[in-house]
């Protein structure tokens, strides 16, 4: 009896060893699933709230059995210099695992994830640092006109090559590997997500309308101008058609310095997500702290907002019904 109690520790360590070599770009694996996360949804980029305050990318995290939306937001960067890699979904060991994000002064490898807004697969484009100055590329950063340090560079805008994938490997899943200098991103200097970050995926967690099982995929609050605020300026998610902003998968690192590769990759553009099975299993917890020129024309603070691809996928059903939960420190 007491060897049967450790059997699922046993399990968990063998999933985490069998993680594929390309995992090894993110901090760390913070929670499991066996069943992929929904599609992307749709939404407007809040307005920025100042200078200084850099795109966070929404994303599906999980809990209580079920995939809920943490919203994008605008984050102030814990150091000059320093942008946020995204955390992703990836498939490895018969499990979807999420790899967390951080701060560092590279953005590394974040599964080929068309987050957009900047986050177009590879590096980010929404902006960089100069002369310890954050500036916004208005092309595809929603900066209002009392914020100056602004450039455009339109080059970074993708029509045709859109996708709402929210994972990396299985079927349907985007098909993008890291390069070297991604994976070497995570080797160097970064910082976890702020107490900001985290407490924004928490507040997420308990706002029931943010669960894909009420909200089938279109939450109420898709993002938001400040972490955490979401009874203030924020966006919902929408089915209609709306002006592009995802940025292109292959040379979109141009004119940035700050991005660990700028290397093209091709995206899978299948429906996701898939059912790899019905039972559940954690590990880890689900916050956010372990797991993202000249100015050429007039900036008029309009909002930016993301492309569907023709025939977006509908998402997916929810998990089975046999669940199992397993617990570690991260």
């Amino acid at each position: 009896m007491r060897n049967a109690r450790f059997l699922p520790f046993l399990l968990v360590a063998f999933v985490l060893l069998a993680i594929p070599a390309s995992s090894s770009a993110q901090i760390g694996v913070a929670l499991s699933v066996r069943i992929g996360p929904p599609s992307l949804p749709i939404y407007a980029q809040p307005l920025c709230p100042g200078a200084g305050y850099i795109w966070t990318p929404g994303y599906w995290s999980y809990a209580n059995d079920d995939f809920f939306w943490v919203p994008g937001t605008w984050v102030l960067a814990p150091r000059v210099g320093f942008l946020w890699t995204p955390g992703y979904w990836g498939w490895g060991g018969g499990l979807f695992l999420w790899h967390a994000g951080y701060w560092g002064p590279h953005v590394g490898f974040y599964g080929g994830i068309n987050y957009g807004f900047g986050y177009g697969g590879v590096g980010f484009v929404g902006g960089m640092w100069a002369g310890g100055v954050f500036r916004y590329n208005t092309a595809v950063s929603n900066v209002g006109v009392n914020i100056h340090n602004t450039y455009i560079n339109r080059t970074v805008i993708n029509n045709t090559n859109v996708t709402r994938v929210s994972y990396n490997g299985g079927t349907g899943g985007v098909t993008a590997r890291p390069t070297s200098a991604e994976l070497s991103a995570v080797h160097g200097q970064h910082i976890n997500a702020t107490s900001e970050q985290v407490q924004h995926e928490h507040t997420a967690s308990t706002n029931r309308s943010q669960f894909y099982s009420a909200n089938h995929g279109q939450p109420s609050v898709a993002g938001t101008s400040k972490a955490g605020e979401f009874g203030g300026n924020h966006s919902g998610a929408t089915n209609r058609p709306m002006n592009a902003n995802r940025t292109t998968t292959g040379n979109n690192n141009a004119g940035n310095p700050n991005n660990a590769s700028n290397t093209a990759r091709g995206t899978g553009n299948n429906p996701p997500p898939h059912n790899a099975g019905n039972n559940t299993g954690k590990t880890g917890s689900n916050t956010g702290g372990n797991r993202g020129g000249n100015n050429g024309g007039k900036n008029t603070g309009k909002s930016t907002e993301s492309k569907p691809p023709k025939n977006p996928p509908k998402s997916p059903p929810k998990g089975g019904d046999d669940k199992g939960k397993d617990r570690g420190g991260r």
